[in-house]
């Protein structure tokens, strides 16, 4: 085993997707999305509770934000930026890249890219599909992100999920044909399988023990940068229960709400942690494949 140093030496990447408890994928069958705007919506008093924690630690994230929220609550935009993190994009209407044909998924990068860097007056480089959605049959989406300027994607989890997934995909940070960066979200490879690593609802799921764990084994043996993901509803146990849900999703979505804030206390001290593109996108970044670069 290496030294416990090694732990100290890397910086992970922290990231939020910032999006609403009524915008969640799993919630689509019982919330209409005309309904959006009825909703009770919690995001500013989150995402302000998230930019005191890390203040108080003095970390940096990168902040996944859909342009639905972002054209709505404009100050919570800036707030992001004026404390130091990166605002990437979640695309516009949090609707799963699986979904949107070549022509609509295009749009709703362009709208959501354009509209973030209006507000914030800064580049967007970074983009995150919603429920990683990005997989093995629609891989056209990263010639679209190219297209749109994105330098970047945290779009696909190699793993086997209900929801998501592509179990094949390389673990670690790579170049896609398109000439993109793919850093995909933590996995740790066990028993001949990629156990997911890296936050969301696994980290409310599991002991905290275990996570830590997973992301010391990554930072240590794989030598790697661990990407860590959560997002603001999470820390908000007072959010309005939704009616009619089936269990899965229920667990899913509520377990351990009263804990997890808690938790991520305890993850921002045990580890070092940064922006997305601080971490992945100098020079050390893995190289474009020759086709790739040629295109460019």
């Amino acid at each position: 085993m290496l030294a416990p140093a090694l732990t100290n030496a890397l910086t992970n990447a922290l990231t939020i997707d910032v999006e609403d408890y009524f915008q969640v994928s799993a919630m689509a069958p019982y919330i209409r999305r005309d309904e959006w705007d009825r909703r009770e919506c919690r995001i500013e008093r989150n995402i302000h509770r998230i930019l005191e924690l890390l203040a108080a630690r003095r970390t940096h994230a990168t902040f996944f934000t859909l342009g639905w929220i972002a054209e709505r609550y404009r100050p919570l935009v800036r707030a992001i930026v004026d404390g130091g993190h990166e605002l990437a994009s979640h695309g516009y209407g949090h609707q799963r890249a699986t979904e949107l044909d070549p022509a609509a998924f295009r749009s709703d990068v362009v709208r959501a890219k354009q509209l973030l860097e209006d507000i914030a007056g800064c580049e967007v480089r970074g983009y995150r599909a919603p429920s990683f959605s990005i997989g093995q049959a629609n891989l056209w989406a990263f010639d679209e992100l190219a297209a749109a300027g994105y330098r970047y994607s945290s779009s696909v989890y190699p793993i086997r999920h209900d929801h998501y997934g592509m179990p094949d995909a390389p673990r670690f940070a790579h170049r896609v044909p398109a000439g993109l960066l793919e850093v995909p979200p933590t996995t740790l490879r066990l028993a001949g399988r990629n156990l997911p690593s890296s936050g969301g609802g696994f980290f409310r799921l599991l002991p905290y023990a275990l996570s830590r764990w997973m992301i010391r084994r990554v930072n240590r043996v794989d030598r790697q940068s661990a990407i860590f993901y959560f997002h603001p509803w999470e820390i908000d146990p007072g959010q309005p229960r939704v009616a009619g849900i089936d269990a899965k999703t229920r667990l899913r979505h509520y377990l351990n709400l009263d804990r997890m804030e808690r938790r991520l206390g305890a993850l921002l001290t045990d580890f070092r942690w940064g922006r997305m593109d601080d971490i992945f996108l100098g020079a050390a970044a893995p190289p474009a494949p020759a086709r790739a670069r040629a295109a460019l």
